[in-house]
């Protein structure tokens, strides 16, 4: 059966969530290239709301968990791509950890600059692919992650 429009759409705005806290690997990339800020801006509303809220960001990983992908009234390709979603946006976020804790004492070296950039450029290339999956009504298939949430789910 074919997975119906509104499905696809909600599942391609739920990858906003690990995009928006990918949003600030890009500040060397951005400075570079000033053009490249205009990728940030369909997260906007969710780092806004995330930053506005007092535990906005944690509250909405509550919302989308438990609401959403521990839910079996809600569709299948939603919840395997809310999950999937939370799984890489808590990567991202030990990835953001470790670099608070090891790399930024090291100042804008050209290291800090490079590896964040890395990850930058590694998250909106994975959040492109699950769009354009998602899109086609696929279950995008991220390596480690996605065996992950098909064991959950």
């Amino acid at each position: 059966m074919p997975i119906p429009f509104w499905q696809k759409l909600i599942s391609v705005c739920i990858y906003m969530l690990p995009w928006s806290d990918a949003i600030p690997f890009g500040r060397y990339l951005f400075q570079d290239f000033p053009f490249l800020q205009w990728l940030a801006i369909p997260a906007l509303p969710l780092m806004m709301a995330e930053r506005g809220i007092p535990f906005g960001g944690f509250l909405l990983f509550l919302v989308l968990f438990l609401a959403v992908a521990r839910n079996p009234k809600v569709a299948y390709f939603v919840r395997f791509n809310t999950l999937q979603a939370i799984l890489l946006d808590i990567g991202i976020i030990v990835v953001n950890y470790a670099f608070q804790i090891i790399l930024l004492p090291l100042g804008a070296s050209l290291i800090v600059r490079t590896l964040s950039s890395t990850v930058f450029l590694g998250i909106l290339t994975i959040v492109i692919f699950a769009f354009i999956e998602c899109l086609q009504g696929k279950e995008p298939d991220l390596p480690g992650i996605s065996e992950a949430v098909k064991i959950q789910l």
